[in-house]
């Protein structure tokens, strides 16, 4: 049994909230170079749009998860999702180039309200093993992230972006559902104290674990990130169709979504340490086999990219869990940072890498990324000072 009888109710509805909010943050990618041809903008401005979405979906949410860690109502994950699964699906629809910027912001900023919120009930609604449970929903997460690919790109192969307004039902049905199944908070003002905004962020800001911890998310945010935007271009101009890439990217992130599963049961065994060091320093070797592939060897290529997927995200919710544990009065802001903060700082990077990837070419751009991790990798013994082996 994965959840106790109290807490299975809210999880489950929280976990498929997760799961359906990120289809939708992954409908873009895959569509986003035919977007660019159709309305005829350049692969660096399809990624400053793209990384403006993820600025809005994820440099705002510790100031989300400020407010949802001293509210007591659960407004944010309904109304979060709402926006969400409204405006992202409209968005690829549009004709005018101004609105389906506009569409897509305002539905990167219902992801933004969404995730401080649900992460920080997923650690109040649990009463047995946290860690599992924040896999688990983290879990859910990227398999939804995966199967948005999917979703917009056979939308979009087969029967037009005009018709994708229709996928909003999904993400509007089920907020209602959650409005009606979650339970209500508890108003007793006593039994939480108000929180300094200010206060919280320099204690944050000035934690050196949470500083890792919160570079490590960066890294592997920027990765995940770099791959998920650059890629479809690339494929694109192989000649690749929308569903076979929105496919790629599919299997890429699905895989992510079982490591994140897998993660917490491979911790016990090898150490928290290690599943770092895995996570952070095998995507570079990985990405320079892509390099050598893609072109001659498409199929093995495509493995390489979905193991890649796998490693990236292996050590998620372990780096989620440690996070919110440094400072556990603070855990929606603290989720808001390493789940949103990291990629929006790693979004605002993405409009200059497009413009490096469009000068030098994407694939060494890749391999110069996931060379970063790696090198960065030596930081993780500073999270275990006293324990060389990480077996917290």
């Amino acid at each position: 049994m994965i959840y106790s009888d109290k807490e299975r109710a809210p999880q489950v509805w929280f976990c498929g909230g997760h799961f359906i909010n990120d289809i939708y943050t992954g409908f873009l990618n895959p569509i986003m170079p035919f977007i660019a041809e159709q309305v005829k903008i350049s692969m660096p401005i399809a990624t400053i749009i793209l990384s403006c979405s993820h600025i809005f979906s994820s440099l705002l949410q510790p100031f989300f998860g400020f407010f949802a860690d001293n509210m007591r109502k659960r407004a944010l994950i309904f109304w979060g999702l709402i926006c969400t699964s409204i405006f992202i699906s409209f968005a690829p629809a549009q004709s005018n180039l101004i609105f389906m910027i506009l569409f897509i912001m305002l539905g990167s900023l219902g992801s933004s309200l969404f995730h401080p919120q649900a992460l920080g009930l997923i650690s109040k609604f649990s009463t047995s093993d946290i860690v599992k449970n924040m896999g688990i929903f983290m879990a859910c997460g990227t398999l939804g992230y995966s199967i948005g690919p999917l979703f917009s790109s056979a939308m979009a192969q087969y029967f037009g972006l005009n018709k994708m307004p229709y996928l909003a039902l999904l993400g509007v049905c089920w907020a209602l559902f959650m409005f009606k199944c979650v339970p209500q908070f508890s108003h007793d003002k006593k039994a939480k104290p108000h929180i300094n905004f200010g206060k919280a962020i320099k204690e944050i800001l000035s934690n050196h674990r949470l500083n890792i911890l919160n570079l490590i998310a960066m890294l592997k945010s920027l990765m995940q990130t770099s791959c998920s935007i650059l890629l479809p271009f690339l494929w694109k101009a192989e000649g690749y169709s929308k569903f076979q890439i929105g496919l790629a990217l599919f299997t890429f992130i699905f895989l992510g979504g079982i490591a994140s599963l897998l993660s917490p049961k491979f911790e016990h065994k090898i150490g928290t340490a290690n599943v770092f060091y895995f996570s952070m320093i095998t995507t570079f070797p990985l990405m320079i086999l892509f390099m050598f592939t893609y072109k001659t060897m498409p199929v093995l290529s495509f493995v390489i990219f979905a193991l890649m997927g796998f490693v990236t995200m292996f050590a998620n919710p372990i780096t989620m869990n440690m996070a919110q544990n440094v400072l556990p009065q603070y855990k929606s802001i603290i989720g808001g940072f390493i789940n949103g903060f990291s990629w929006g700082v790693v979004a605002i990077l993405m409009s200059m890498i497009g413009f490096a990837a469009e000068k030098i070419s994407i694939v060494p751009v890749l391999v110069g990324i996931s060379a970063i991790p790696a090198l960065c990798s030596y930081l993780v013994r500073y999270l275990f000072p006293d324990n060389k082996n990480g077996n917290v």
